[in-house]
């Protein structure tokens, strides 16, 4: 049975800004933001360090291989890595970095301009909000389509800032190209035609979710982003400064991400999880918050051509081991996605 309009989750009724809230000043969080149901587990031993991948190493023959096998690891242990040398130059990162920052300081009413609609997730608000009486997470952001071209609602995107549109514009382009580059030697490590894998991310589906994370009085007892695991192929997440607040779930503990300087956060979504039949695992992760500075981050979700079907690579089924997920089209996939409780398991469904 289908889910009503406001049950489903390709849109997202309206709920104030979080940084209008941050701005009074206040004492105490607002009751529906409060989080008392989280787990809120310590962070495991801060020297235990999300896995560091050099780009340059993997496309130098002398590194390729020990560089591979990091890459493996990373993906079998963790599901979430960094990247550097991944041939973005510094000057376009810190151009988007900018136009966020930004459009975050334009005053509410001009911001509301690009404010979602009824029918989509597009657009500056929330994501995933189905009820008047859901808890709320402490952030704000915007939503955007941006790859391929004719997924995106102009009308969404900000004119204000100026080069915000164009920034924009490059960004996914340069965020294509290193999706392209990294899920090529993803699947070059689960010995599958790599070169085939990356080609479809050439065409592919890339969404932009800018996020804005003000400052909390009371951090303890909210949460910036809910805990999930990400739905894409992978995720590509660039920090816009040096304050932490990204959480990955990592042997029962919640391991802070440390930003590092000019690297990027890949993360593997469930479609990555699929077709390595398990082998690698998408994991949850949360965003939480703090009481002196704000945080920014620009989160791509990359996935591959919507012509592709999603389940575990032919290859590793042939040398033994059963399918452990079902095969769906893309539109089967995302209809599965969208028309679920938001408190089930989505990859639990897809499962044989």
């Amino acid at each position: 049975m289908a889910l009503a309009p406001s049950e489903s989750l390709e849109w997202s009724l309206p709920v104030p800004s979080v940084q209008e809230l941050a701005i009074q000043k206040l004492d105490k969080v607002p009751l529906r933001y409060v989080r008392d149901d989280l787990d809120q587990t310590t962070p495991s031993n801060p020297s235990l360090r999300v896995p560091l991948i050099d780009m340059n190493k993997l496309v130098n023959p002398e590194f390729h291989e020990k560089e591979l096998q990091k890459l493996h690891f990373a993906c079998q242990e963790w599901g979430v890595f960094q990247i550097i040398n991944h041939g973005v130059f510094d000057e376009s990162l810190s151009k988007m970095r900018q136009q966020v920052q930004e459009f975050f300081d334009l005053p509410l009413r001009q911001k509301k301009r690009w404010a979602q609609k009824p029918g989509s997730l597009e657009g500056y608000g929330q994501a995933f909000v189905t009820s008047e009486e859901q808890k709320l997470e402490w952030n704000d952001m915007i939503f955007l389509k941006t790859l391929p071209l004719q997924d995106r609602s102009l009308n969404f995107w900000p004119e204000n800032p100026h080069e915000f549109r164009k920034t924009l514009e490059s960004y996914s382009e340069d965020m294509r190209n290193v999706a392209v580059s990294i899920v090529t030697f993803i699947t070059m490590g689960l010995g599958l035609e790599a070169q085939k894998f990356g080609d479809t991310y050439k065409e592919g589906m890339y969404q932009i979710r800018m996020n804005c994370y003000p400052p909390c009085p009371e951090p303890e007892r909210v949460i910036g982003l809910n805990p999930h695991a990400d739905i894409s192929g992978i995720t590509l997440l660039l920090e816009c400064g040096d304050m932490p607040g990204l959480q990955v779930l990592k042997d029962e503990h919640w391991v802070n991400v440390e930003p590092v300087d000019g690297a990027i956060v890949v993360n593997l979504g469930h479609v990555m999880e699929i077709i390595s039949n398990g082998n690698y695992k998408a994991p949850d992760h949360r965003a939480v918050v703090n009481n002196s500075k704000q945080r920014l981050s620009i989160v791509t979700f990359c996935y591959p051509n919507s012509s592709v079907d999603i389940g575990p690579a032919e290859k590793l089924i042939k040398s033994g081991s059963p399918p452990v997920y079902r095969t769906l089209t893309n539109a089967e996939y995302f209809h599965s996605f969208n028309n679920r409780k938001l408190e089930d398991s989505f990859i639990d469904s897809l499962k044989i």
